[in-house]
């Protein structure tokens, strides 16, 4: 039988208590990472919504931004909502001065890409593989370019920024630009944990 895994949450800035919740809920079993020592003992990572630039420079000075970056890169899945999109992105466009991502999704996204904190505002999403969802979008990116290989999972179905990009998944990565986290419905996270054992039964 295998052994149970253990899904870390990124607990540097945001909304990574929400995460925690929502894996629960599914019953995954969660951990916090803020040191190296912690990322060592999960199996897949969230990275939550937040800052991207704030995050960015809180893992560089937890020493934890460049074995992040590598553990993406050997393969650990990995789930980004919002800023966590940003930061799992290979290209930012309006990007901070000197701003770096732990990468691994060959995908261009663009930061505030709907706007201001006061713009936020919640449309129905239809996700692939799951059915129609409730999307919270706050001061979210959208995905402006992505390399072949990107599976698109959802867009934006109405209003002005309509066939916009706010799902995605290459292999073990998947990110969205909005909050399954801050609704009661966990199946954006069920979708993760199921991503992170079909990789284990593979």
């Amino acid at each position: 039988m295998a052994a149970t895994k253990t899904i870390g949450v990124l607990a540097l800035q945001g909304d990574f208590r929400e995460h925690v919740a929502s894996l629960k809920a599914v019953g995954a079993a969660t951990a916090l990472v803020r040191r190296p020592a912690d990322l060592d003992a999960v199996d897949a990572l969230v990275l939550p919504g937040g800052e991207s630039t704030t995050m960015w420079k809180l893992a560089t000075t937890a020493e934890l931004f460049a074995p992040v970056r590598k553990r993406i890169a050997d393969g650990m899945p990995a789930f980004g909502t919002c800023a966590g999109m940003i930061m799992l992105a290979d290209r930012i466009t309006d990007a901070a001065a000197g701003q770096e991502t732990f990468g691994g999704l060959p995908i261009t996204v663009r930061r505030n890409a709907f706007g201001r904190q006061t713009e936020s505002f919640e449309e129905p999403i239809a996700f692939d593989g799951i059915g129609e969802l409730a999307g919270v979008f706050i001061r979210a990116p959208w995905v402006e370019e992505l390399d072949e290989g990107v599976e698109v999972l959802a867009r934006v179905t109405s209003g002005p920024a309509i066939g916009r990009i706010v799902a995605v998944r290459q292999g073990n990565l998947l990110a969205t630009s909005f909050h399954p986290e801050l609704t009661a419905d966990h199946r954006v996270h069920e979708y993760f944990v199921a991503m992170v054992n079909d990789r284990d039964a593979a």
